[in-house]
């Protein structure tokens, strides 16, 4: 199986904030390729430079060292995925643009996005939904 993981369940994958469930895990490691999308980085810098967000290290070293270790794939941003968000219907009480484009990669690579937010199945992609402890 592959996989795209969001921004939530990367930082609880690496032990930030909270952790996830053991059937979480068994699934990350039971997935042949996991995706972290530069979406992801992007937000994690965000939140991180604004102070919302303690790091063990700044996002860049953090980030890497965990790719390298984890065996992550890097999604890039393509220009596809911005233009595909204006195609998502609007969800009540959903505005948050990182997962919108999260969810525009997920489709048109045709992976399923593993998250802890069900609201995105609204949006029409495949989901592995998690429940961290």
């Amino acid at each position: 199986m592959r996989l795209l993981i969001d921004t939530n369940v990367f930082l609880w994958a690496a032990g930030v904030e909270r952790g996830l469930t053991a059937r979480d895990k068994e699934l990350i490691r039971a997935s042949d390729t996991i995706f972290l999308s530069a979406v992801s980085a992007w937000e994690i810098s965000i939140k991180w430079a604004k102070g919302r967000l303690t790091l063990p290290a700044p996002p860049e070293k953090m980030i890497e060292s965990l790719i390298n270790v984890g065996g992550l794939e890097r999604l890039p941003i393509r220009f596809e995925d911005t233009y595909a968000v204006t195609q998502l219907p609007e969800i009540k009480d959903h505005r948050d643009p990182f997962d919108r484009l999260l969810v525009a990669q997920a489709k048109r690579i045709g992976l399923p996005l593993m998250t802890s937010d069900d609201r995105l199945a609204d949006y029409g992609v495949e989901l592995i939904v998690c429940n961290p402890n």
